[in-house]
C-alpha cells in the first residue's frame, strides 16, 4: 500500500482537529488496515511508508471498553517509536452484537462514508435483510448504496430492482456483474480519493470478487457458487482495509451469517420513514403501533397503505435491538461488578502480605 499524502487514506479537518500543536509535533497519525486479536497493522506517512505491525499487550485491552477498542478503518496516533497514544474519535462506527450467545459488542468498522450493500440476484435476495443492513448504516449516519450483483446468472433482474425501489425510493441500486470490469463503472463513482467504502452483505453475494475487480488485482480467494442452491461459498476470514488503483479506500469484510443489531432506534426509523410518518396521526403519542385503539398506522396496513411485511420487519427490528441493548447493558454491569470483585480481592491480599 503506497500513499502520497494522509487525504488518501481518508485524512481530514474533522481528524485533524482533534490535535494540538504538541500532539502534532510528536505524534503520527495512522490509518488501522486490520485487527488480528492483538496485532494490528496500519499504515501511515511517515516518510518510509510502510505498513506498521503494532502488538497491544492483553493489559490494554483489559483496560478499554469494547466501543473504545481499535478496529478497522480507526485513525491511531502514534508517538516517535511508533507505539500507540490514542484512538481519534470516529466520523462513523458500524457494530452489531457478537454472534453466538455470548452478550458483547464487536465493532466491525470505523469512519466509513459509503456502505455498499451487497446482495445477489440469487436465492440470496432477502428485504428483511436488507433492511437490517440499512438500519445499521442509518443508524451511523453512513451513505447506503445498495449492489445487486450476480444479474449474468438472473433471466430478468428488473423486478428485484422495482420491488427494493417501490419500498426504499431514495436507495441508489448499482446491479453489476463483478467479474466483468465494465459493468463496475457506476460503482466506481462512489469511491473517490479519500472516501471509504465498506462492503457488507451476508457469505456468498460476491463481496470477493467484486472487491478483487475493483482492486485491481486478486486480493481475496473466490470460490464458484454451490449448484444446489446458486449460494457463493465463504472466502472472506477477516475485515480488511485497502486501496484500490482508481482510488479510495476499500473494506471488504467476512459474510455475515448472523447480525444482531445495537443501538439503532434513530436508524430503523429512518428506514421505515414511511411508519414514521403515519404515526404522527396516531391517537396516543406513545402508540407501538401493535393493537391500540387509533392507531394509523396499523389502519393505513389493513386498508392496503402500507405492506405488512414493512410493519412486521419494524417490529421485529425495533423489538431485536432493544433486547439486545438490554443483554448488553446487564453484560457490562458483570463485568464492572466482577472487576471491583478483582480489586477488592487484590487490596485484602495486600493488607494481609504486608502484616507478614
Amino acid at each position: 500500500m503506497r500513499i502520497q499524502n494522509l487525504p488518501e487514506l481518508g485524512w481530514n479537518h474533522f481528524f485533524q482537529s482533534q490535535l494540538s500543536l504538541e500532539a502534532l509535533s510528536s505524534q503520527l497519525p495512522f490509518r488501522v488496515t486490520a485487527v488480528h486479536r492483538t496485532l494490528i497493522e496500519c499504515v501511515g506517512f511517515d516518510g518510509e511508508q510502510q505498513p506498521q505491525t503494532l502488538q497491544l499487550s492483553p493489559h490494554y485491552w483489559r483496560q478499554q471498553e469494547p466501543d473504545q477498542q481499535p478496529t478497522v478503518g480507526d485513525w491511531i496516533m502514534l508517538d516517535l517509536q511508533l507505539q500507540p497514544v490514542s484512538i481519534l474519535e470516529r466520523q462513523s462506527l458500524i457494530k452489531r452484537r457478537s454472534a453466538g450467545r455470548e452478550s458483547s459488542l464487536q465493532l466491525i468498522a470505523a469512519n466509513i462514508d459509503t456502505l455498499f450493500v451487497v446482495t445477489s440476484c440469487n436465492d440470496d435476495f432477502n428485504l428483511n435483510r436488507i433492511e437490517r443492513y440499512l438500519a445499521i448504516a442509518a443508524e451511523a449516519e453512513i451513505h447506503c448504496v445498495l449492489i445487486l450483483t450476480k444479474i449474468d446468472l438472473c433471466k430478468d433482474y428488473s423486478e428485484l430492482v422495482a420491488e427494493l425501489s417501490h419500498n426504499h425510493p431514495q436507495l441508489p441500486i448499482e446491479a453489476v456483474n463483478a467479474t466483468d470490469p465494465s459493468s463496475l463503472d457506476g460503482i466506481r463513482q462512489w469511491i473517490g480519493t479519500g472516501q471509504t467504502v465498506a462492503l457488507l452483505g451476508s457469505s456468498g453475494v460476491g463481496k470477493s470478487t467484486l472487491a478483487n475487480s475493483l482492486l485491481g488485482h486478486d486480493l481475496q480467494v473466490t470460490s464458484r457458487i454451490r449448484e444446489a442452491d446458486s449460494k457463493g461459498r465463504h472466502t472472506t476470514t477477516s475485515r480488511s482495509l485497502h486501496l484500490p488503483q482508481s482510488g479510495g479506500l476499500l473494506l471488504d469484510t467476512p459474510g455475515m451469517r448472523e447480525l444482531q443489531i445495537v443501538d439503532s432506534e434513530v436508524g430503523i426509523k429512518t428506514v421505515f420513514s414511511e411508519i414514521e410518518r403515519l404515526a404522527k396521526d396516531c391517537r396516543f403519542h406513545d402508540c407501538q403501533h401493535q393493537s391500540e385503539p387509533g392507531c394509523a398506522v396499523v389502519n393505513a396496513s389493513k386498508r392496503g397503505l402500507l405492506e405488512q411485511r414493512l410493519l412486521d420487519n419494524y417490529h421485529k427490528l425495533l423489538s431485536e435491538q432493544a433486547r439486545n441493548n438490554e443483554s448488553l447493558a446487564e453484560r457490562r454491569q458483570s463485568d464492572k461488578n466482577l472487576g471491583k470483585f478483582y480489586k477488592s480481592a487484590m487490596k485484602s491480599a495486600m493488607k494481609f502480605k504486608s502484616r507478614d
